[in-house]
């Protein structure tokens, strides 16, 4: 797979193409990219799929949370992974927002030689979203391609949405973000210098220096896997702040600290991917650390349970 941020760059024949965010990369962009990687393959054609950072959120309304449920990175990898053979991360800003559909299209043809464009029916394009999906069959008719509009997948009788899988990871609901996108919410960082105070209490565990713009699920603990290069190691995950330690009175920024199960080594400059199975608890404040020693204990024994029927599957 190509990952590119120059549209440019490209000169290609015949593409089959997809515009979107595609945060998350979930089932109902996968339906899409479905579509578009069979029909393409299918005339020995590229699949190209169309993507942006910073998301129009950010440059259109100004938002500052953090949010994203994918890196650039992770987005183009996952892309990859169902088989798209281009993914262009295209800047997004103020310039880009006013252009209008006719150019976009008239420049995708020009670098693409766009055959087919595969969308949802509600998406649209171009300044003050004119370009829906009646207008870019119409452009289709003049710049000589077609329009491919795929249904959107419900589950639970709700729309399959980023908005929705965010939702649900806010909520701490690790299981539904899970059935939405296919596969479990992810967390990706290097292991960073922490205070120690895990080791010191037997139970050590790797700080993450994780993306600060991507979205972190409701502060608790979690049962994880945690892929450590080709390795796949069971996890306990703290999200949040560490009440028993810290300061009440202070600010603190939420991190996540993982400890791995049965893993002896040292893990500084490492990356760690942690998948988020299943929610095990709040967090929580203890009156001491003996008390906090014994409720880690316990959170380990559950994450073992859960997580052995997962890797038994």
């Amino acid at each position: 797979m190509l990952h590119t941020d120059s549209l440019e760059s490209l000169s290609l024949e015949g593409a089959w193409l997809t515009i979107g965010s595609f945060d998350g990369v979930h089932k109902g962009h996968q339906a899409i990219l479905r579509r578009l990687v069979a029909g393409a393959h299918a005339q020995n054609a590229p699949a190209v799929a169309l993507t942006f950072h910073p998301h129009p959120a950010v440059v259109l309304r100004h938002r500052t949370d953090p949010f994203y449920l994918t890196s650039p990175e992770q987005r183009a990898r996952l892309l990859g992974e169902q088989g798209v053979d281009v993914v262009i991360t295209h800047p997004f800003n103020q310039q880009v927002a006013s252009r209008s559909a006719r150019d976009f299209i008239r420049e995708l043809k020009d670098h693409l030689g766009l055959r087919t464009l595969c969308v949802g029916p509600d998406f649209a394009m171009g300044h003050n979203r004119e370009g829906n999906v009646a207008m870019l069959q119409r452009l289709g008719e003049e710049f000589d391609y077609s329009v491919s509009v795929i249904r959107p997948i419900r589950i639970n009788r709700e729309v399959v949405s980023s908005s929705r899988i965010r939702s649900a990871i806010r909520d701490g609901d690790v299981k539904t973000a899970r059935q939405l996108l296919g596969r479990p919410y992810a967390l990706d960082g290097a292991v960073a210098p922490g205070d120690g105070r895990g080791r010191r209490i037997g139970i050590p565990t790797a700080n993450l220096d994780i993306w600060q713009e991507q979205l972190m699920p409701k502060a608790g603990v979690y049962a994880c896997l945690a892929r450590v290069g080709e390795r796949m190691l069971r996890a306990v995950t703290n999200v949040g702040v560490r009440p028993t330690f810290n300061n009440p009175n202070a600010i603190a920024i939420p991190r996540a600290e993982t400890h791995l199960l049965d893993y002896r080594g040292d893990l500084y400059g490492q990356r760690i991917e942690l998948l988020f199975i299943d929610r095990l608890r709040d967090e929580q404040r203890f009156p001491d650390v003996a008390s906090l020693i014994a409720q880690i204990q316990a959170d380990i024994r559950r994450a073992r349970r859960i997580l052995r029927v997962k890797l038994s599957h």
